[in-house]
């Protein structure tokens, strides 16, 4: 699954006429770079959350025939953020799935994240300059709340469906689910150390570019 419903507002005014997963990164839009790696990774099958400039994404992705992929699109009326959105695409999704931030650049091999060991896997970075204390300690292969050594969550992870058993519709962010289920020991993670932007900004952006 492919997050990609946000508003990208620090990206405005790109974002004001421009989906932010569709801005082009080399003269490739930023999500295509994510569907070529999951092709890559063995994946066929590719659900999108979609809701700010909806139709822009889904005319120019359509069924990801383009890609080798199929591609089903998840429609918000309002984004719901990214455990709402997740939860209302679940009957998209297979038992164990991939989550990506559509506004994410990286090198990462998706197919490091087909076999799970917990209900949940995040990927872990090492902090970039706007998020210096980072998210989430790594012990063991496990998430930590708080560690001496603090990472930044990437944006990339695994979820088997029974991460969000018996949680209703409707907007909801994903961290609190997070932290709780690390607290029972129930996130696995790793530290990736290869390409990756947050591509937050503008000059983010041109700074990849």
């Amino acid at each position: 699954m492919i997050l990609a419903a946000g508003r990208g507002k620090r990206m405005r005014p790109l974002t004001d006429s421009c989906p932010k997963p569709l801005l082009p990164i080399k003269g490739k839009p930023l999500i295509g770079y994510h569907l070529e790696a999951l092709k890559k990774a063995g994946i066929d099958s590719v659900v999108i959350n979609v809701s700010w400039l909806a139709d822009q994404i889904q005319q120019a992705l359509g069924d990801g025939s383009s890609y080798g992929l199929k591609i089903q699109y998840s429609v918000e009326e309002e984004a719901l953020e990214t455990a709402g959105g997740i939860i209302q695409a679940l009957d998209k999704l297979d038992n164990e799935f991939i989550v990506v931030n559509g506004d994410v650049f990286c090198g990462y091999d998706f197919s490091r994240l087909l076999n799970l060991s917990r209900d949940a896997h995040l990927v872990l970075v090492a902090n970039p300059r706007h998020n210096p204390a980072g998210d989430f300690g790594i012990s063991n292969n496990l998430l930590l709340n708080s560690s001496p050594l603090q990472y930044t969550f990437s944006g990339i992870s695994c979820y088997r469906k029974s991460f969000f058993s018996g949680l209703d519709q409707g907007r909801r962010a994903l961290a609190p689910l997070l932290r709780e289920q690390a607290d029972q020991q129930n996130v696995s993670a790793e530290l990736y150390d290869g390409l990756w932007s947050d591509v937050g900004t503008i000059e983010r952006l041109d700074s990849l570019q």
